[in-house]
């Protein structure tokens, strides 16, 4: 896992989630063609969750929709990421109730 990934997760795992994107979005800028798409779910994620700690319920809903066609593809797991369980969280996701990310 690169160092911007496994920074990314860290903040996630934290609560961080500003900047758990702006370190996922740097892991994507530098990724593969085929990293991609995962890296982006991952960024929605944590836009997702950061849009509702700020009670943006709309911004957050259409992150969750994102993250979760982006993220499908790798399912069950990828680069160490259970996928299939950060899905479930992001489907079982109710606004403003978010439940902490394990990832």
């Amino acid at each position: 896992m690169d160092a911007d990934l496994a920074k990314g997760i860290e903040l996630l795992r934290a609560g961080e989630y500003f900047a758990a994107h702006e370190a996922l979005e740097d892991a994507w800028r530098a990724a593969a063609a085929d990293e991609r798409d995962f890296l982006q779910g991952l960024v929605h994620v944590a836009v997702a969750w950061y849009q509702a700690g700020r009670g943006r319920r709309i911004g957050c809903e259409r992150q969750l929709e994102k993250a979760a066609r982006r993220l499908a593809p790798y399912v069950p797991e990828h680069r160490g990421v259970d996928v299939a369980a950060l899905l479930a969280q992001v489907e079982a996701a109710r606004f403003p109730e978010l439940p902490p990310l394990v990832l």
